[in-house]
């Protein structure tokens, strides 16, 4: 009975240690390409207002793809933390101190998790009749966003990540797995129409 119990849970562990190192790969995995607008997903923000290391990183990367013409357009979405401070505010002020133009900045400070962000982001493409996404975001989120920006019929999708890493990022890792699963089997609220 023990040593089915033991092989029962080490089977467990290793699906999960292959699911992790599944997304970690899949995150890590660059795929650049010219869209039609930029998503760059929030992360805490100090109470100065100027953003975290983490979220430093990603608006860093931002800056440097819209420079290298990968896309036209920003949207940058996060909600408000408990520093009171809304993420997205913040993230465009940062990006126009980079010499971003205010006019290529869309702010959705309504994007309090990854699927309101997805929807968000559905809502500005409708709106503005584009179709192509480039997510920006910690490798360990990219596949949950494009996999929310996908069910909601956005497509292609592009993607890169900033080559920020922290300890913490092993809390995320393992945070993220079930996160994903959810998001599978989650039905999508609205589509992007053609």
């Amino acid at each position: 009975m023990k040593r089915k119990l033991l092989l029962t849970l080490s089977f467990a562990v290793l699906l999960l240690l292959a699911g992790a190192g599944i997304l970690v790969w899949s995150g890590m995995t660059d795929h650049l390409g010219k869209a039609d607008v930029a998503l760059v997903l929030g992360n805490q923000v100090n109470p100065d207002g100027s953003p975290s290391p983490r979220l430093k990183a990603r608006l860093d990367t931002t800056a440097m793809l819209f420079q290298k013409g990968y896309f036209p357009k920003i949207i940058v979405s996060g909600g408000t933390g408990k520093e009171g401070v809304p993420e997205g505010t913040a993230m465009k002020r940062y990006l126009v101190a980079t010499g971003i133009p205010d006019s290529a900045i869309w702010v959705d400070d309504l994007g309090v998790d990854t699927q309101a962000s997805a929807e968000n982001t559905v809502s500005i493409l409708r709106a503005e009749k584009l179709k192509s996404v480039f997510v920006i975001t910690q490798y360990f989120h990219i596949p949950r966003s494009k996999l929310a920006l996908s069910k909601l019929g956005v497509s292609p999708l592009f993607n890169a990540h900033p080559h920020y890493f922290e300890a913490r990022d092993l809390y995320s890792i393992a945070r993220e797995l079930p996160a994903y699963l959810k998001y599978l089997v989650r039905s999508p609220t609205a589509r992007l129409t053609r």
